[in-house]
């Protein structure tokens, strides 16, 4: 899994989502909530062997992406 971005429809980088939620311009979980989300890359970035501390850091901004700020 590329950490560094998810995939537009066009195969290009998202500049917007990681490749933990974003492939191919589609939500790879589309009923995940923000808590849900930020719990997941926490968990996968804890996998590739980041402290959870640090994880939750890179993660604390999920819930303000446009996903999930307007709803």
């Amino acid at each position: 899994m590329n950490f560094g971005g998810g995939t537009n429809q066009d195969g290009s980088i998202s500049l917007e989502y990681c490749s933990y939620c974003f492939k191919d311009g589609a939500f790879i979980h589309p009923d995940f909530s923000a808590d849900d989300m930020q719990k997941f890359c926490i968990e996968q970035l804890a996998k590739r062997g980041m402290p959870r501390f640090v994880a939750w850091i890179f993660t604390r901004g999920i819930p303000s992406l446009g996903r999930w700020k307007n709803g």
